[in-house]
C-alpha cells in the first residue's frame, strides 16, 4: 500500500460506523438489521475537438440501515455522519419497520451461510490521476483517431477517467465484511463522413488497473478504424439469416438469460423460464461457471451483498440449467435457498468451442454480423425478441458491406438453444466473460 493509500484507514472507520448503527438499532428494539456503508470517489474529464468540454471530480458517502421487528422491515439512508443524524436514520427505519406488514420472507440471510474467508482478489489499484494528465490522455486519444484519416470529419469526443470504491457489509449475526476496488476507463467516439451520410463509432479501454489500459493512441486508432468501417451502408431484403454477434453485444443475450433466471422475476412470474431447472436453456455443448474468486476479475467477491459466502459454480452445464440466481428474500418467496447472488452474479464465464470472431465469419459463409444492438424490444415473460441493429453482411466468410436500418427478431429461449458456436474472442471488460456467438437462424427485417 503506497503511503498515500488511506483506504485501509476508511475502511477501519466505516467498520466502527457499522457497529455503531447497528448497535443503535438493537437500543431501538430492532430484532435484525443491517448497515451497508460506501465511499466513492473519482475524476471524469471530457473533452471535443481538442478542446476540454469538462472535468468533474466526485466525492460520495451512502449509509443504509435496514431494521426488522420479526418479519416488519423498515430502511433509511443518510449521508451526514452526525450523531444525531445517524440515531434519527436508525429512528425512522425503526419507525417504518413498526408500522408495515409481516412479510414471511423478510429478514437476514441465515446465520451459517455468512462467509468466513474474507479475501482480496487483487482488484485495488488507486491512479492518482491528476486532471491536467487527464485532460492530455484524452486529448491525445481524440487527436489520433481524427488524424488516422482525412474522412473522420468531426468528432463525439473522448475522455479519462478513473474511479475507487470502498464499502463495508454488516449485520446483526455478527458478520462484517470490507471491499475495495477501482476503475479506469479512456474512450473515444468519432463521426466520419459528411451529412446524411455521416456514421458514428467508437472504442473504449476499461480496467481495474492502469497498466492493463490500452494506451490513448491504440484506442483512437481502433475508434477510427470502427467508425470508418460503417460508411456508406446499405439495408438488406427482409429474410432469415444466420446472426453473428460480435462479442460487445453477444453479453446481453446471456444478460437476458440472467434476467430470466432471477429470483425477483421468478416470484413475479414475469420470466420465459419459469421452473427451468433441470431443463435445456442452451446447446448440450455449454457451460456457463460463476467464478467469483477470480484475481483481478471485473466483480470478485469473497461474499454477496447479504454477507453470504459466494462460491465457484456451474449456473449451466451440459446446455442444463443447474440452479436459479437467488439471494434470501427471493428464495424464500420460491421456497428454496440463497445461492449467494443477492446483487447480482459474480464473474460469469460462458465457455467457448470455437475461434475468433473472423474464424466464426468464416464458418458461417453468408449471414450478418451484429456490432450494435438499439431499443429495448425485448418481452421477458414470453422471450420475444426485436431490436434495432447494424452491422455488416458476410458473404463467403468475408465481410461485404456495413449495414443499417435492420431489425433482428426471434424468440430467446430458441436463439438461446440455437446457438451454434461462442467464440474465443471474450471481451473483458464486463464481469460477462463471453466472446462472439453464432445463432443458426434469425428473423433480419430490412427493406421489403
Amino acid at each position: 500500500m503506497s503511503a498515500d493509500d488511506d483506504s485501509q484507514a476508511r475502511l477501519d472507520r466505516l467498520s466502527d460506523l457499522a457497529r455503531d448503527l447497528l448497535a443503535r438499532a438493537r437500543a431501538q428494539g430492532a430484532s435484525q438489521a443491517e448497515v451497508s456503508c460506501d465511499e466513492d470517489r473519482g475524476l471524469n474529464v471530457n473533452v471535443r475537438m481538442g478542446e476540454v468540454e469538462s472535468v468533474e471530480s466526485t466525492r460520495d458517502r451512502s449509509i443504509g440501515i435496514t431494521v426488522y421487528f420479526g418479519q416488519r422491515k423498515g430502511s433509511a439512508s443518510t449521508a451526514d455522519l452526525r450523531p444525531e443524524s445517524l440515531e434519527a436514520t436508525v429512528a425512522q427505519a425503526c419507525a417504518i419497520a413498526r408500522h408495515t406488514e409481516d412479510d414471511p420472507a423478510s429478514g437476514l440471510a441465515d446465520a451459517e451461510r455468512m462467509a468466513t474467508d474474507l479475501r482480496e482478489f487483487d482488484s485495488w489499484h488507486p491512479w492518482r490521476l491528476e486532471a491536467d494528465e487527464a485532460v492530455d490522455l484524452a486529448l491525445a486519444c481524440e487527436a489520433a483517431g481524427r488524424d488516422a484519416d482525412p474522412r473522420i470529419a468531426n468528432s463525439d469526443g473522448a475522455s479519462a477517467s478513473t474511479g475507487e470504491s470502498i464499502g463495508v457489509y454488516a449485520n446483526s449475526h455478527g458478520f462484517l465484511g470490507r471491499e475495495r476496488d477501482t476503475h479506469h476507463s479512456i474512450s473515444c467516439a468519432l463521426i466520419a463522413g459528411e451529412g446524411e451520410d455521416m456514421q458514428r463509432d467508437g472504442w473504449y479501454s476499461l480496467a481495474l488497473a492502469r497498466e492493463d489500459l490500452e494506451t490513448p493512441a491504440a484506442i483512437g486508432r481502433r475508434a477510427a478504424e470502427r467508425t470508418l468501417a460503417r460508411l456508406q451502408p446499405r439495408t438488406l431484403p427482409t429474410g432469415t439469416l444466420p446472426v453473428l454477434f460480435h462479442a460487445e453485444v453477444a453479453r446481453s443475450l446471456f444478460g437476458h438469460l440472467l434476467s430470466a433466471v432471477s429470483g425477483s422475476a421468478l416470484y413475479r412470474g414475469a420470466s420465459f423460464l419459469l421452473d427451468s431447472v433441470g431443463t435445456q436453456v442452451l446447446p448440450a455443448w455449454c457451460v456457463v461457471r460463476e467464478r467469483p474468486f477470480l484475481m483481478r476479475g471485473m466483480r470478485s467477491s469473497a461474499f454477496d451483498a447479504e454477507g453470504v459466502a459466494t462460491r465457484e459454480s456451474d449456473l449451466v452445464r451440459d446446455g442444463i440449467l443447474q440452479r436459479y440466481i437467488l439471494g434470501s428474500y427471493s428464495a424464500r418467496k420460491l421456497g428454496l435457498q440463497s445461492t449467494g447472488n443477492a446483487g447480482g452474479v459474480f464473474n460469469l464465464e460462458v465457455g467457448a468451442n470455437a475461434g475468433g470472431l473472423d474464424a466464426l465469419a468464416r464458418d458461417m459463409g453468408t449471414g450478418l454480423l451484429v456490432t450494435e444492438l438499439m431499443g429495448q424490444g425485448v418481452n421477458a415473460i414470453t422471450g420475444d425478441y426485436s431490436r434495432g441493429a447494424a452491422g455488416f453482411y458476410i458473404e463467403n466468410g468475408e465481410i461485404a458491406y456495413p449495414v443499417d436500418g435492420i431489425t433482428i427478431a426471434g424468440n430467446l429461449r430458441e436463439m438461446l438453444r440455437g446457438i451454434e458456436a461462442i467464440g474465443s474472442d471474450i471481451d473483458l471488460r464486463s464481469h460477462l466473460r463471453v466472446g462472439s456467438i453464432l445463432v443458426g437462424r434469425m428473423t433480419v427485417a430490412g427493406s421489403v
